[in-house]
């Protein structure tokens, strides 16, 4: 109880701040410069945000107060607070938040410098739906030339269990692409009304039979592969350290595919670059 109380009191104050820093010309209303406090007045937010003043003057209080999702929503809207800032406030109110997902088409430069640093490393960088939108030349060589698949085919679901020579390239296909698909699933668990999503679940169903029947099977696993092996044909078994990082900002995974100690990798690796 005493946790609750501490962030509900947390949360009010939140608010409270960013109410006061807010000009009513911001949200369009008349700003005349006779205010006795700074930013929004509380029955402002109230309308702004369709709710009650007096449930909104609870809310700053951090009264114990029931608090549904969608209400904070359009407190966090009349406030103009950010993703991150939206994100804090749902945690606050220990609600789980709705996401939406958006595809993005290329990387910042500064990561593309990382996975270019990487020699021998095979390393890509995936968005929230998967798709791949940065990779170096390791990448490309021991996987698969991503430049010259299509933007709208380059994700690594869709390539598993889509693109022959993608497959080929897993030491027991059948194994991964299962742990990948109980993966997938874990982590649409809070998106699974997106509607970019159900269009790519239904398509894959279509086009693959391993999809549609596995998808069905409803497992689901956690992130932590930590060996890869890989089936090149020019330079066969290639053994990697598997390890995943998460970009703080917008939590997009980098895949980073070291080679393992103790083997002929990185040999291959530069047979394969040079």
């Amino acid at each position: 109880m005493s946790n609750n109380i501490g962030k509900n009191k947390e949360l009010g104050n939140f608010l409270k701040s960013r109410r006061e820093k807010i000009r009513p010309s911001q949200v369009g209303l008349p700003d005349n410069g006779r205010r006795r406090t700074p930013g929004l007045r509380r029955e402002e937010v109230a309308v702004l945000a369709g709710i009650g003043t007096t449930w909104y003057t609870w809310l700053e209080q951090g009264r114990q107060i029931s608090v549904s999702d969608s209400v904070l929503a359009s407190v966090a809207r009349a406030l103009l607070l950010d993703s991150h800032e939206t994100a804090y406030i749902f945690e606050l109110a220990q609600l789980k938040q709705e996401k939406k997902l958006e595809a993005v088409v290329k990387a910042d430069t500064m990561y593309q410098n990382f996975l270019d640093s990487l020699n021998y490393s095979p390393a890509t960088m995936i968005d929230k739906y998967w798709n791949v939108i940065a990779w170096n030349k390791a990448a490309e060589t021991v996987f698969i030339n991503f430049a010259d698949i299509d933007i709208v085919e380059r994700n690594i679901l869709k390539l598993m269990f889509t693109n022959e020579e993608y497959q080929s390239r897993f030491a027991n296909w059948e194994k991964k692409a299962k742990r990948m698909l109980a993966v997938f699933r874990a982590e649409c668990a809070d998106t699974v009304n997106d509607i970019w999503l159900k269009k790519f679940i239904g398509d894959l169903e279509v086009k693959s039979t391993a999809f549609a029947k596995w998808w069905q099977l409803y497992d689901v696993a956690a992130e932590k592969e930590i060996r890869k092996i890989i089936n090149h044909p020019q330079v066969g078994k290639l053994s990697f350290e598997h390890t995943v990082f998460l970009t703080p900002e917008n939590n997009f995974k980098i895949y980073i595919n070291t080679p393992e100690k103790a083997t002929d990798t990185v040999d291959k690796m530069k047979i394969l670059l040079n």
